[in-house]
């Protein structure tokens, strides 16, 4: 394999395995993370799960953070749970904007 091949083929690689992290919100207070890997493990495999909370006092705000280990996982959960219903709460699942 030439060195050209060599990177091309590494590069691909790399794209595919590309993370993506998806913004939810609309979260209950009450909302666990593993409440959230479950549920979005059923779109495809999902790295990690953040669940924001407030500096000072602890209490969850209301939005979480999850990271799907591909682009096209990432698609589909937004697909399957943007305006879901969890509990009492109408979820709202998009791309993470990077911090500015």
């Amino acid at each position: 394999m030439g060195l050209a091949a060599f990177y091309l083929t590494d590069l691909s690689e790399k794209a595919v395995k590309m993370e993506a992290k998806l913004y939810v919100g609309n979260l209950s207070k009450s909302t666990t993370s593993e409440e959230l890997n479950t549920l979005f493990t059923q779109a495809g495999t999902v790295t990690a799960v953040d669940i924001i909370k407030d500096r000072k006092s602890g209490e969850p705000k209301g939005f979480a953070f999850v990271t799907m280990s591909a682009q096209g996982d990432a698609d589909k959960a937004i697909n399957m749970f943007n305006a879901h219903k969890m509990g009492e709460q109408e979820l709202k699942v998009n791309i993470a904007k990077p911090k500015e």
